[in-house]
């Protein structure tokens, strides 16, 4: 299980840094989404990857899950879902008053210049 875990955090890193390092918007917006995914993932493999465990330590039981990570990661969801909302909109109208969603624009720029 730890190492499907593993496994699933570094492709996910791997993937958003990739997407991050284009220079188009969009796929840039998905690569923080999926930056987003691997932390969340991180957090909660962080709060003992248990089974059939209660929640919270109690005198009958043998271990527990800690739902801290739980609680947390609910939350990094949540706000990751309301700030890619923003920043979509944001693109889409950059995008439209623009007419290129490429970042980059110091070549146009200095090229309308002179």
């Amino acid at each position: 299980m730890e190492l499907l875990l593993a496994s699933a955090v570094g492709i996910l890193t791997a993937c958003g840094i990739y997407l991050v390092l284009r220079q188009r918007t969009f796929p840039v917006i998905i690569g923080v989404s999926l930056l987003t995914y691997a932390v969340n993932i991180f957090l909660f493999a962080s709060g003992r990857v248990v089974m059939n465990m209660p929640p919270v330590l109690s005198d009958s039981a043998q271990g527990y899950t800690d739902p801290l990570p739980q609680a947390l990661v609910l939350t990094a969801i949540v706000i990751s879902f309301g700030m890619t909302a923003v920043v979509v909109m944001i693109a889409l109208s950059a995008y439209l008053s623009a007419r290129t969603d490429r970042i980059d624009m110091d070549d146009e720029a200095e090229g309308s210049a002179k």
